[in-house]
């Protein structure tokens, strides 16, 4: 035998790469989020209602059902906010709120709502009644009734607690035409209030932390302040709500998809003390922040001022001011002027920097 040694071969396979999966960040309203919709859903799905990339879907009905014009507004979406409970709203006010908003944003009037619950197994009934109590609640208040619904339940650890779908219709009158298709440069932008607000209050309720001030989240239906922005400009061209993230994901989204540039005076942008408070503590972006009660207007520059003295007069809107304008410079970028004179360019994070918050 001989006495050499033995030489052994070791062949190691090449690592496969790790199977891509879903994150909390493709729903939390950055940069992944429209990845996930403009490179997954939309071209699996293509159909003109659809890549307009809306809040809602306004569909043409026959003029022997609609009669003078009319179209019908359809939305959904889905809440899986936590905590169920904070200061300002819950998850069902949320949900009865923000699918209204979605339809007043392409100009509709709200007609009916489904309901829909996915509960999980060992919910307290306390906790499910008090947040039906308060679906009852803002519906009524809003003027908008639940018409359908549906319940599922799944086992314990299969679902946290309550997540919420809610679906909305609603009647665009003839002549209104909202969309972000129809932005162009030289409008003037306007937003109702201060920003950040419902975003700030979901990390404080979340955190513990004691900001002081009314720290509150601003839920709200904007249907009857949306009517009014079109009541003082008929030919206002898009309306919408910056919800998951914030004003900042509203801006970027329209001006990267239409090859437009915005530019806005961070300056002049509403910001209450708490929520300013809670971006220097954590190092937050305000115009990265959830709002649930405010809208930004896109409208021709010499109908502003108009507008905005029509939406200070609103409860809703008191606080509404001009941030900046659309260039035609065809960068499909947001510049923002900041507090020391200098610019920025701002863009969508990889991911909202606070997941479930609505």
């Amino acid at each position: 035998m001989s006495s050499e040694p033995l030489a052994f071969e070791l062949s190691c396979p090449a690592p496969k790469p790790e199977t891509e999966r879903v994150l909390l960040a493709h729903g939390s309203g950055g940069l992944l989020t429209s990845q996930l919709i403009e490179q997954m859903v939309v071209p699996a799905l293509r159909n003109p209602a659809l890549e307009v990339l809306d809040d809602q879907a306004v569909l043409a009905m026959s003029p022997s059902v609609a009669g003078g014009g009319a179209r019908i507004a359809f939305t959904t979406d889905s809440y899986v906010v936590t905590p169920l409970f904070f200061p300002g709203g819950d998850i069902g006010e949320l949900a009865v709120n923000g699918t209204i908003n979605d339809l007043a944003m392409g100009g509709a009037r709200p007609l009916a709502l489904s309901l829909a619950f996915i509960l999980e197994e060992g919910l307290p009934l306390d906790e499910l009644r008090r947040v039906i109590t308060s679906v009852g609640s803002a519906a009524a208040r809003a003027g908008v009734p639940i018409v359908t619904g549906d319940t599922k339940v799944v086992g314990r650890g299969a679902g946290d607690k309550i997540f919420i779908n809610t679906s909305g219709i609603g009647v665009v009158p003839p002549g209104v035409d909202l969309s972000s298709q129809r932005v162009r440069p030289g409008d003037a932008i306007l937003l109702s209030g201060t920003i950040g607000d419902h975003g700030a209050t979901i990390l404080a309720a979340r955190e513990g932390l004691q900001l002081g001030g009314d720290l509150r989240s601003d839920t709200a239906a904007l249907h009857e302040l949306a009517a009014v922005v079109i009541e003082a400009c008929p030919d206002a061209h898009a309306m919408r709500d910056p919800t998951r993230g914030g004003l900042a994901a509203v801006l970027v989204e329209i001006a990267s998809r239409r090859k437009l540039g915005i530019v806005v005076d961070e300056r002049v942008i509403p910001v209450s003390d708490p929520v300013r408070g809670a971006c220097e503590l954590y190092g937050l972006d305000p115009m990265l922040l959830a709002n649930e009660g405010k809208l930004v207007a896109f409208v021709p520059a010499a109908d502003a001022d108009a507008v905005l003295a029509r939406m200070r007069s609103h409860p809703l809107g008191r606080d509404a001011v001009a941030i900046g304008h659309v260039s035609d410079d065809g960068s499909g970028r947001v510049s923002v002027r900041t507090p020391l004179g200098s610019r920025r360019i701002l863009d969508l994070p990889y991911a909202e920097p606070l997941p479930r918050i609505c």
